[in-house]
């Protein structure tokens, strides 16, 4: 390895990304098919990214069903376009494989709502309550969850539990007072919150709703309360999804991060998608996290296989059993996580 490659790798070490210049007649997108090819990778791409991201990638999803498709393969190296808690869990199901994030400042507004000292210390108030976390979470707050969840489980999950046992839902207050009001059971919610769906706003969503009097409003249970009151449809990303392929209705309007928008105008080119309107002067309601990930940061991530996302054996082991716990339940009530 010659020198100008060792200090590259180091910088990448240290900031996450390469402050580099790229040649701007490369073909990108060709080089990192090449590069796939080359190093046995996987590139995975959540709803959220941008759509050059999700037109190359391998599979496009939600964070969970993205590391259970990838430990499927029999890839070496796993490229997760994503966030910092979704390459975590990619790792925890693949610890045999390399697991790389395309920037490492790609952190979450609701996963950092939680950190797992604090947590720890609120947990210890409250003995002998089962922990459930909504998989949006550190790996280390997963050392601390008894049963992890997803948007499209949380239900059968809560449900789960003995009625004589209190739970502790963390770390989207939002996900649970849904979950409470679905389910009626009474749950100690941690603080937390996503930026994105937070910042929705409901009398700018009812204006849109009677200038589109068709139009279905659908919601992700990360929103607040009274937005999901004004939403036809409510569920995770991919139910969303689900929902305006198969609904007869030719307007949405979408309550959730943007950049579903893309899988949902792939899938359907013949309806209309409208962006749910935020409390502020943008017209979007862009994940800025997500949003840090780039071609150009894809391609150096799979050149220099870094920033690599590395574990220590006791966070795999012990944040590992609540999914595997998580995926016990959802088989028994009968549908995937």
């Amino acid at each position: 390895m010659n020198n100008a490659v060792k200090e590259a790798k180091l910088n990448l070490s240290r900031k996450g990304f390469l402050d580099i210049d790229i040649d701007p007649s490369m073909d990108l997108v060709a080089e990192i098919k090449k590069l796939k090819k080359q190093k046995n990778a996987i590139i995975l791409a959540h709803y959220y990214q941008e759509s050059e991201i999700q037109d190359l990638a391998d599979y496009i999803g939600d964070s969970l069903g993205l590391s259970q498709k990838a430990a499927a393969t029999d890839a070496e190296m796993i490229v997760f376009a994503g966030v910092h808690f979704m390459a975590e869990t990619a790792k925890m199901l693949s610890p045999h494989k390399k697991v790389v994030l395309p920037d490492l400042k790609a952190g979450c507004s609701l996963a950092d709502s939680c950190p797992a000292p604090l947590f720890k210390k609120f947990k210890e108030k409250y003995p002998n309550h089962v922990v459930v976390s909504y998989i949006n979470c550190t790996a280390e707050l997963k050392t601390l969850t008894d049963i992890c969840c997803t948007s499209s489980n949380a239900v059968a999950v809560i449900e789960s539990i003995p009625k004589d046992k209190g739970i502790i839902f963390a770390p989207d207050k939002n996900l649970g007072a849904y979950l409470i009001k679905k389910t009626g059971r009474d749950m100690i919610l941690w603080n937390g919150a996503c930026m994105v769906h937070e910042i929705f706003s409901h009398e700018k969503i009812v204006k849109l709703m009677e200038r589109h009097p068709g139009a279905k409003f659908i919601a992700h249970p990360e929103c607040e309360s009274h937005i999901l009151e004004l939403a036809e449809f409510v569920g995770s990303t991919s139910q969303m999804l689900k929902f305006t392929k198969e609904s007869a209705a030719r307007e949405f309007i979408v309550a959730t991060e943007s950049g579903i928008l893309h899988q949902m105008e792939l899938a359907s080119p013949d309806k209309v998608f409208i962006p749910a309107p935020p409390n502020n002067t943008c017209a979007c309601n862009d994940c800025p996290h997500m949003k840090r990930n780039t071609l150009e940061k894809l391609y150096l991530a799979m050149k220099y296989e870094l920033p690599e996302i590395l574990l220590e054996e006791r966070v795999i082991r012990e944040g590992r059993a609540c999914i595997d716990r998580m995926l016990e339940i959802s088989e028994k009530a009968g549908f995937k996580a």
